[in-house]
């Protein structure tokens, strides 16, 4: 660094020594100047570490991780099939199920519910470069999530053997999610503090269900003198389980942030599609908040 100037040659003898010291001392104070700005910045690239450096330095995602999460649920719940077994177990062998079939009609509607849920995770990243692969397995608990559908249906249908016959139907249905279990492949892509990512999994929920129906049949042919009439015949089948484990499907966004090297926040939305159980249809979509921990 040069710091030679057209006064300091013109300068007098005696004065040229004390510009000459001063602008020595000039020079090296903008060199340690330099070297203080340059060297956290340094030290952050090598290391990693955002607090030791810049806040835009890279943060590292790999190894195993692990915490605790809560969030928001809304259930959605078609009932729409619930009562179709028990139907057609009340009317088999007969000409009406056979040709008519009440038991394929929808006789309960969809619902949805929401509810709190809680819970933890743990899992592990592999990171090349800005790419973060891993996996994680997470246990969620619902605080309270159940939901009901009850209706009826009445139809007239004439069938074969010359009959029109009268089909009522009463059905009432309920489903409630106890918990379940994910386990989860994740891809994401890091910059800065931030780790978007998605997910691609399979879950096993736990669940209460409880179906009713109640099928009130009667006829009349016209075609014979007499007419000839049946029923009312009415026949009730109900079918239920606690405890029942259904499997499904699992999908999500989210993003982790860091605070510490070693500690994260996270947002999600997650949908779970489950397997139906009992004629039942269930699906859920999750927002949640979390935090934790990577070693």
């Amino acid at each position: 660094m040069s710091c030679v100037t057209r006064d300091n040659i013109a300068a007098p003898r005696h004065d040229r020594r004390s510009l000459s010291r001063s602008g020595q001392y000039l020079c090296a104070g903008l060199a340690v100047l330099t070297l203080i700005l340059i060297a956290p910045e340094g030290a952050a690239a090598q290391d990693g570490s955002f607090l030791r450096g810049s806040l835009g330095s890279p943060v590292r995602w790999d190894g195993v991780f692990f915490g605790a999460q809560l969030g928001l649920t809304n259930m959605n719940t078609d009932f729409g099939n619930s009562t179709s077994q028990l139907v057609a177990f009340s009317l088999r062998n007969t000409t009406l199920e056979n040709e008519a079939q009440p038991s394929s009609w929808t006789t309960l509607p969809s619902n949805t519910t929401n509810g709190r849920q809680y819970g933890a995770f743990i899992g592990y990243n592999y990171q090349s470069e800005q790419l973060v692969l891993g996996f994680d397995v997470a246990y969620t608990r619902m605080s309270s999530l159940e939901t009901s559908a009850s209706d009826t249906i009445s139809r007239q249908v004439s069938t074969s053997d010359g009959f029109l016959n009268q089909v009522n139907i009463v059905g009432q249905s309920s489903l409630k999610l106890i918990d379940y279990a994910t386990l989860r492949a994740r891809a994401g892509y890091a910059f800065g503090q931030f780790l978007p990512y998605v997910v691609l999994g399979a879950a096993v929920g736990r669940v209460n269900y409880a179906t009713t129906a109640t099928t009130t049949v009667s006829g009349t042919n016209s075609s014979t003198t007499p007419p000839t009439t049946y029923g009312p015949n009415v026949d009730t089948q109900s079918n239920s389980k606690n405890n029942a484990l259904i499997g499904g499907g699992v999908v999500g966004l989210g993003v982790d942030v860091a605070l510490l090297p070693n500690v994260f926040l996270r947002g999600e939305w997650e949908f779970v599609a489950f397997a139906p159980v009992g004629g039942i249809r269930a699906n859920i979509n999750s927002g949640k908040v979390g935090i934790g921990v990577r070693f």
